[in-house]
């Protein structure tokens, strides 16, 4: 897979809590994906990635695992819009 691509997910299960957040960022910046990752209010994360569209592809691979102590149970993904984000930050 090549060029550029954004990805939007939401994340079910036990994600808040665990540090999802935190570790999502870690995978993001070691994989060279932009965007962002927050808690939602009704206990899911959502993460915005953009970038190359292999390693993006990586990043929502990971999501479907996450850190230590998190159980995910559904990972919905949709076609995003780029941004033009630069790194990757956690949302509050």
């Amino acid at each position: 897979m090549g060029g550029v691509t954004a990805t939007d997910l939401t994340i079910t299960g036990r994600v808040q809590g665990v540090s999802f957040r935190y570790y999502t960022q870690r995978a993001a910046e070691r994989l060279g994906v932009a965007g962002w990752v927050r808690n939602e209010p009704d206990g899911s994360v959502a993460v915005h990635a953009e970038g190359p569209a292999d390693a993006v592809q990586q990043l929502v691979a990971w999501c479907h695992e996450g850190p230590p102590g998190a159980r995910v149970e559904r990972v919905d993904v949709a076609e995003g819009s780029e941004t033009g984000a630069a790194g990757f930050g956690i949302r509050y």
